[in-house]
């Protein structure tokens, strides 16, 4: 056999093994569902039991703007953002924030508390479920208008800045 046919076959067998191994992986691996896609529609409703002893659904809070945050207490991101979220729930009387510990056992949720102290209601969600949301991870923030129509989705920590722009067109 000469050199180039041997380096022929060798670049064709390379070529299959390389999409064998990339069909194998694809069945191992499945493609993950889709998250729903919630902008636009009514927010799935749900209840959060607060680290505070309150019981708050979103269809209670209807009739005002909410701030929806999904978080967990071993997210670091979340724990990065959790004082932004209490400044603007201090700044923005008319709005409603709300935290939902999703992925967390009670003692976790309960220590994450005692060290961030959100300035509004948040604990784990006893009603409803964040996968209704299309939550991929935390942190995720909704932002719902006051008819209960989620107006914005956020994924990855907030800041101060990004509060205010979800913010000024929320009503």
């Amino acid at each position: 056999m000469t050199p180039a046919r041997l380096a022929a076959w060798s670049a064709g067998g390379l070529v299959a093994g390389l999409a064998l191994a990339l069909l194998a992986w694809g069945l191992i691996h499945p493609q993950q569902p889709v998250a729903p896609a919630v902008v636009g529609r009514a927010a799935p409703d749900l209840t959060v039991h607060s680290f505070d002893g309150q019981v708050v659904s979103l269809a209670a809070l209807r009739g005002s703007p909410v701030v929806l945050n999904f978080y967990a207490s071993w997210c670091a991101s979340c724990r990065q953002e959790a004082a932004a979220l209490s400044e603007a729930a201090t700044a923005h009387a008319s709005v409603r924030f709300l935290g939902a510990d999703i992925q967390d056992s009670d003692a976790a949720g309960l220590d994450f508390e005692a060290q961030v102290h959100h300035r509004y209601p948040a604990g784990p969600v006893t009603a409803g479920t964040y996968l209704d949301f299309g939550v991929t991870g935390p942190p995720e923030t909704y932002f719902i208008d006051s008819a209960g129509v989620i107006r914005a989705h956020h994924i990855g920590p907030l800041d101060a800045q990004l509060l205010e722009f979800y913010l000024k067109d929320l009503r």
